[in-house]
């Protein structure tokens, strides 16, 4: 089973808690520990809010785009791992083992990803085909 998890923070905190080398430290063993495994297949943290923007399409399909920072959302997204897990339940024990920011409220969030025959019943084959068509693609652009 593939996941993704999602490391939450909040966002009135996301500029008063800067990285320094013990937090990398602690945070390259936990993520050794998970390649090691054979579980993570990506991760990254990312910039702050400040540096990003937010697409809105409201409900009369207007576009709208609000630049960062986010400060006024309760959670903004801090970094994500890419897992591959055999159970939800493994998926929560490797969670449990990570580094945490004593200064800062922060959750991780693990959502599995769906599969192409999770849609088996809802899509049509060829739509489904399709889609394995752009999957595959994307495998032999970035390897």
């Amino acid at each position: 089973m593939k996941v993704l998890v999602m490391i939450k923070g909040d966002g009135a905190d996301e500029d008063k808690v800067t990285p320094t080398d013990e937090m990398f430290a602690e945070m390259n063993v936990y993520n050794e520990q998970l390649v090691n495994a054979g579980i993570m297949l990506a991760g990254e943290g990312l910039q702050p809010s400040s540096k990003g923007v937010k697409v809105v399409w409201d409900t009369s399909g207007e576009v709208s785009v609000v630049d960062g920072p986010f400060a006024e959302s309760k959670e903004i997204i801090a970094g994500y791992w890419v897992w591959q897990v055999s159970s939800l339940d493994e998926a929560v024990e490797w969670a449990k083992r990570c580094p945490s920011t004593p200064e800062m409220r922060s959750e991780l969030e693990i959502r599995p990803y769906f599969e192409m025959e999770d849609f088996a019943k809802v899509v049509s084959p060829e739509i489904l085909a399709k889609e394995q068509a752009l999957v595959d693609r994307v495998k032999e652009q970035h390897g």
